[in-house]
């Protein structure tokens, strides 16, 4: 995450790496409230504890390395990634899970490249797909929401007992709405949202559409705040939508209705937290705009064509692949020129 990129002639204001870390972890709040309302305090310890191994990962590589330790841990980017990663994670993870991803995010995926600007792909997602296919059981093993039956409250000391030892109760985790409408294949929609999942909500399963939402009211105050420019999380979202309203024809097989896609799984934290990175995503405005599409649809072809229910991460991923030729066919308009260069034209001396 960082300030908006504009074209030539830039405008420097206040505003620095720090201030929108800062900015973006108090936008994901709203939704990490959400989710231990919904769930419990496990997504609250997941944050906490790879916040911590982000921070201690990079310090240990950055003693390495022989770099100043204090100011390079004062931009916040380590904690963003452990925050971002701990929330893209399901309650209650054993503790070297955590650590195993933060490892991954921050020593692989960022500083193997040289640090914060010159990562290739979104750290946080490297980790999460990383854990997603080592460790496919308990990457899948989602706490059941409150108000669907399974649900129980762990209080501090039996989450901190699950995550460290394993010890706390059984029983507890339950399916996502993405994962109950892949596995109800030659159902209605109607049937499958007899589901107690989606029969305690409203719009897209218990507890998940009530976390989105959160991460949309934090996205849209970081659009107020001018973080990152809307092009590529508007896109992502109506690429998804249209897809979704398209292809749904009123049976499981076809794929989930758009209000599902929208508001379950990680859309919205995707969305406005992970596509918006501008170190591994398009540069300019047009750019931003395909890739957010595309990602869009890669999303929704992998949930409904593919072996993953979310597809959130891996979209990212393969969309960071394609982020410098995007760049390259969308070059801005240089100020003082009429329209862009051609990506075969050379630039004038």
């Amino acid at each position: 995450m960082s300030f908006i990129q504009q074209t030539s002639p830039h405008a420097q204001g206040a505003t620095d790496t720090q201030a929108v870390m800062r900015t973006v972890i108090l936008a994901t709040l709203p939704g990490l409230a959400a989710m231990v309302f919904f769930f419990g305090l496990g997504p609250l310890v997941n944050v906490v504890l790879c916040g911590l191994f982000c921070l201690a990962l990079e310090a240990s590589v950055l003693a390495i390395r022989k770099r100043p330790i204090t100011f390079y841990l004062n931009d916040y980017s380590a904690l963003v990634t452990g925050v971002l990663l701990g929330l893209a994670l399901p309650p209650y993870c054993p503790w070297w899970l955590l650590l195993v991803g933060c490892f991954f995010s921050v020593v692989v995926a960022k500083q193997l490249y040289g640090g914060l600007g010159f990562n290739p792909f979104n750290p946080a997602m490297v980790g999460y797909v990383v854990l997603l296919i080592s460790f496919p059981v308990q990457m899948t093993q989602w706490a059941a929401p409150q108000g669907v039956e399974g649900h129980q409250w762990l209080g501090l000391n039996q989450a901190l007992s699950q995550v460290f030892t394993g010890a706390g109760v059984d029983g507890y985790t339950g399916a996502t709405p993405l994962d109950v409408f892949r596995q109800a294949q030659g159902l209605t929609v109607e049937a499958v949202y007899q589901d107690p999942i989606f029969a305690n909500g409203w719009i897209a399963g218990a507890g998940w559409e009530w976390v989105n939402a959160g991460f949309l009211l934090g996205g849209a105050y970081l659009l107020w705040r001018g973080i990152f420019s809307w092009h590529a999380p508007v896109a992502m979202l109506v690429a998804l939508t249209v897809l979704a309203f398209v292809f749904n024809t009123g049976g499981s097989s076809s794929g989930a209705p758009p209000l599902l896609h929208l508001f379950s799984g990680a859309t919205m934290l995707g969305a406005f937290f992970i596509v918006t990175d501008p170190v591994s995503s398009a540069v300019s405005q047009k750019g931003r705009l395909i890739y957010g599409a595309l990602i869009g649809v890669l999303v929704y072809c992998i949930r409904t064509w593919g072996n993953y229910p979310d597809a959130v991460a891996f979209a990212v991923l393969l969309m960071n692949f394609a982020a410098p030729f995007i760049d390259y066919y969308t070059l801005p308009r240089t100020y003082g020129h009429s329209k862009p260069r051609r990506a075969t034209e050379k630039a004038e001396d």
